[in-house]
C-alpha cells in the first residue's frame, strides 16, 4: 500500500523545486491543483488527504474532478487542461519512483485534454490607448506612477508577473535604452523602449529613493505591487477613460489586453510574428498567430490587393512615351 502524501511531497521539494527548478509561479500553481484535488477526493471519499493510497487516486475519480472544476467551478476548459496537465506531471514522476504502480499512473497519463475554443484577442486602439493614458493625475506621485505603468506596458508588452517583478536596477536609460525582465519559462529577455516611454521612466526613476534592486512600481509602503494591485489599477484608469472614448465601454481592460495591443500595435508596422514572438517571449511563434485573427487591418490590405468581381487579370504593359508626354501636358 503506497499513500500518497509521501510521493506529493517528493515531487515538489524533489522534483518541482530541486530537478527541475520550477518558478514559483510554477509551484503555485501546482499547489493550486492539488489542493483542489485532494479536497474534492476528500469529499467524495469521506477520508482525510493525508491517509489516501494512490491507488485511489484513480482515473475515474480525476476525471469526475476534471469534470466538477467546469460544472460546478465554473472554470474554462483551458484552467481544466492545465490542471491536468499539473496532475500528469505528478503521476510521471509517480512511474519513475514506484515503478509497480506503472498501470495506475497510465491510465491517469490516458486522460486527455479538451480542445479548447479559441476566441479573437482583445486589443486597443490608438485612439483608446490615449484615452487611457490621459486619466492617472501627474500632478500626483500615484499618477506618475500609474501613467509609467501603463504605458511601459502598452509599449512593452510584458506580462502582469513580469511588471510585478521588475526592479529600478532592471531599467537602462542610456544609449540603446532597453528594460530587462524574467519571464515565462525563467527566460531572461531584453525588450527596447521608445524615446517617450525612456522619458516618462527616466523623469520617474529620479524622484524614487528606494534601493536599485526595489521595485520599479511600488506601492505606497515601497512593497512591489501585487497582480491584484495591477489589474485593479488597468481596470480603474479604462473605467474612467469611457467618459471621453466611448468605444471602450464594450471592452474589458486587463493587463493581459494591454499586452494585445503591444503584439497587434507592431504586427501593424509590419513586423514579422517571429519578432514578434520574441519580443513577448513567446516559446513557440504559433502561440503569436492569433494576432493575425485579431487584426482587420492586415486582412483589410489583404482583400485591397484582390482584383473585383468581373476584371480580369492582365499583365501591365506600359503606355506610349509620346502620348505619355501628351497627357502631361
Amino acid at each position: 500500500m503506497t499513500f500518497l502524501a509521501g510521493l506529493l511531497q517528493r515531487f515538489f521539494t524533489e522534483r518541482l523545486q530541486h530537478q527541475r527548478a520550477a518558478s514559483p509561479h510554477t509551484i503555485a500553481a501546482y499547489r493550486d491543483t492539488f489542493r483542489l484535488l485532494l479536497g474534492f477526493a476528500q469529499q467524495r471519499l469521506r477520508k482525510l488527504p493525508s491517509v489516501l493510497t494512490l491507488a485511489e487516486l484513480d482515473a475515474p475519480l480525476i476525471t469526475a474532478f476534471l469534470a466538477s472544476l467546469e460544472k460546478i467551478r465554473g472554470n474554462s476548459v483551458r484552467t481544466r487542461n492545465a490542471r491536468l496537465a499539473a496532475i500528469h506531471s505528478f503521476f510521471r514522476f509517480v512511474v519513475l519512483e514506484e515503478p509497480g504502480l506503472s498501470a495506475t499512473c497510465q491510465r491517469v497519463l490516458a486522460i486527455p485534454s479538451k480542445k479548447a475554443p479559441r476566441g479573437l484577442v482583445t486589443a486597443l486602439s490608438r485612439l483608446e490607448v490615449e484615452a487611457i493614458l490621459a486619466i492617472p493625475d501627474r500632478a500626483t506621485w500615484l499618477g506618475r506612477r500609474d501613467h509609467a505603468l501603463l504605458l511601459l506596458a502598452i509599449q512593452t508588452g510584458l506580462r502582469v508577473s513580469e511588471l510585478c517583478a521588475l526592479q529600478r536596477q532592471d531599467v537602462m536609460l542610456g544609449t540603446g535604452a532597453h528594460v530587462r525582465c524574467l519571464g515565462k519559462g525563467r527566460k531572461a529577455r531584453i525588450t527596447p523602449l521608445t524615446g517617450e516611454v525612456t522619458a516618462v521612466l527616466r523623469a520617474w526613476l529620479v524622484e524614487q529613493t528606494t534601493p536599485t534592486d526595489g521595485p520599479l512600481f511600488p506601492s505606497r509602503l515601497g512593497t512591489p505591487l501585487s497582480r491584484d494591485a495591477i489589474e485593479r489599477l488597468v481596470d480603474k484608469h479604462a473605467a474612467r477613460a469611457t467618459t471621453s472614448c466611448r468605444t471602450l465601454h464594450q471592452k474589458r481592460v486587463t493587463p493581459h489586453v494591454l499586452r494585445h495591443t503591444a503584439a497587434v500595435t507592431l504586427l501593424q508596422a509590419g513586423i514579422d510574428c517571429a519578432t514578434i514572438a520574441l519580443w513577448l517571449g513567446h516559446e513557440s511563434v504559433e502561440t503569436t498567430q492569433v494576432y493575425l485573427d485579431a487584426d482587420l487591418s492586415v486582412k483589410e490590405r489583404a482583400l485591397a490587393r484582390t482584383l473585383p468581381l468581373g476584371v480580369h487579370p492582365g499583365r501591365y504593359r506600359p503606355g506610349d512615351v509620346l502620348l505619355a508626354f501628351l497627357n502631361g501636358l
